[in-house]
């Protein structure tokens, strides 16, 4: 072969080359690649793939924040607090004596709150029972009368009777007062009557019922005074309990008796004055004071 028919045979081999690869650049840039077609690609791996939202978690709207489907429960309404129960002004309290307290003692007693002596002193015995009447119904506790507690009070009572307001229904009728039981502090006993008065200045405070000793131990007659006191007493002679005894006379004193509670005058004691209303002498006892006078009399 000639030189120049071999120079003419690569040159046609280069610009076949030449085309070639012109046009595979132009189908790698379209995309028509056998490599490059959809229809030949291999699927993508699963990982590439959007997990699906789970059943139960709500889906936002887009630019919204997912809402979360779980409603608190209302609360409980509240049920407002019941006003405080505020008593009233004092009508009548402690220390007060006179009719008004007569009848507020009389009134209590029918309806068994008031268990002593009707007096006309508004003491520790008449305060307690008016705080248990007050409790009772709701009333606010002071141990004082307020308008409330009266206007109750009244409603449930009737309006009570000489007797009752004298102090002498269920119990002895109390002879005339001794001139010694006048002035001070007094236990003023009636052997007559057998009653036990307190009597402050004139004004008669307790009466209870008393029993005395029998013949062979007479309870003796005259003017005496508290020489001593002792709440828990017990004889050292009898070996019988003296509760709130109260002493005046070599020995003889004035206390409370169980077996006066039990049996009345059925009995008799062995010189002492006895007391048969527990809650009465006890009361009385925190009231009378050493030297207080003991008038023992018949009326």
């Amino acid at each position: 072969m000639s030189v120049l028919r071999r120079l003419t045979f690569v040159a046609v081999i280069a610009a076949a080359l030449c085309g070639l690869a012109f046009g595979v650049g132009h189908a790698s840039q379209t995309g028509d690649l056998p490599w490059q077609r959809s229809d030949a690609r291999p699927a993508p791996d699963q990982h590439d793939q959007p997990e699906p939202p789970a059943p139960d978690q709500p889906v936002g709207r887009p630019g919204q924040p997912d809402v979360d489907p779980t409603h608190e429960p209302a609360p409980e309404p509240v049920e407002p607090d019941e006003p405080a129960l505020v008593p009233g002004p004092t009508l009548l309290g402690p220390g007060d004596e006179g009719d008004d307290v007569r009848d507020l003692q009389a009134r209590l007693a029918q309806i068994d709150w008031f268990d002593a002596g009707v007096t006309g002193f508004y003491g520790d015995v008449t305060t307690e029972a008016v705080r248990g009447f007050q409790a009772k119904r709701e009333i606010p506790v002071t141990g004082a009368v307020d308008q409330r507690t009266l206007d109750l009070l009244h409603a449930m009572t009737t309006e009570p009777t000489q007797a009752e307001l004298t102090g002498t229904a269920g119990g002895n009728v109390p002879g005339a007062l001794d001139p010694r039981c006048l002035e001070g502090r007094v236990l003023c006993i009636d052997k007559t009557s057998s009653t036990l008065r307190w009597v402050v200045d004139g004004e008669v405070r307790e009466l209870l019922d008393a029993r005395f000793g029998g013949s062979a131990t007479p309870t003796r007659e005259g003017e005496f005074s508290v020489d001593s006191k002792s709440r828990d007493h017990v004889s050292s002679l009898y070996g019988s309990a003296m509760p709130f005894a109260m002493f005046f006379s070599e020995g003889q004193a004035v206390h409370y008796s169980s077996d006066f509670a039990a049996v009345g005058y059925n009995g008799a004691s062995h010189g002492c004055v006895n007391i048969r209303d527990y809650d009465a002498i006890a009361a009385l006892f925190d009231q009378v004071q050493v030297g207080d006078t003991v008038i023992v009399y018949w009326s």
